[in-house]
């Protein structure tokens, strides 16, 4: 008998620099909290989309190329990006991944993201400045439950990766990275804190 895992679903964590980026993590942190004083568009629509919190997707969506320190943030996600598509057996040879989108995302309490995935985009990502303990972590779905077949329930204490959901929690520091047909969601902010992160699309077209 052979039983063999056939496509997998690769994800990709890891600390931005091994011996931490406090300096930059607090410059950045900064700018995203004066990006929401001073973005008033992006204000305006979060009240729409966004509800309770603060993004700059639908104004500033392109921050590394207007800000010195986001632009630092992508040189430093450029290695990773590399290195996990290495891991995929993407062939690259005639054409790089490249940053498309980065955007801010603030997340005060009861504040949730819901299900999605990033079109024409090849991976994408989100890195954490602020996760106050508590604080909801990244719920990536098993691709196949869009599918709609009749699967019966997991056991309980199924192995993670059989299950329908995975929860990759949300650590300051810490970067997350996934194809970006990957459907995936950020629960309600149960905690006061505000949970900060910075989110990037990476394209090979």
């Amino acid at each position: 008998m052979t039983i063999r895992s056939l496509f997998p679903t690769r994800v990709y964590t890891a600390r931005l620099r091994p011996g931490g980026s406090l300096a930059l993590d607090r410059r950045l942190l900064a700018e995203c909290h004066q990006l929401r004083a001073d973005d008033a568009a992006g204000r305006r629509w979060s009240i729409e989309n966004y509800h309770g919190g603060y993004t700059s997707y639908g104004s500033v969506s392109r921050v590394q190329t207007v800000s010195p320190t986001f632009a630092a943030l992508e040189r430093k996600l450029d290695g990773h990006v590399a290195r996990f598509a290495r891991s995929l057996a993407f062939d690259l040879k005639d054409r790089a991944l490249a940053m498309t989108d980065c955007w801010v995302n603030i997340m005060p309490r009861r504040v949730a993201h819901g299900l999605h995935l990033h079109p024409l985009s090849s991976i994408s990502g989100t890195y954490y400045l602020a996760t106050p303990p508590g604080a909801p972590g990244l719920k990536l779905e098993d691709p196949r439950l869009e599918r709609m077949m009749a699967a019966p329930p997991r056991r309980a204490g199924a192995r993670g990766d059989l299950g329908p959901w995975v929860v990759i929690p949300a650590r300051a520091g810490t970067l997350v990275l996934f194809e970006s047909w990957l459907r995936h969601e950020v629960p309600a902010n149960r905690v006061a804190g505000e949970r900060v992160s910075v989110s990037f699309n990476y394209s090979w077209f």
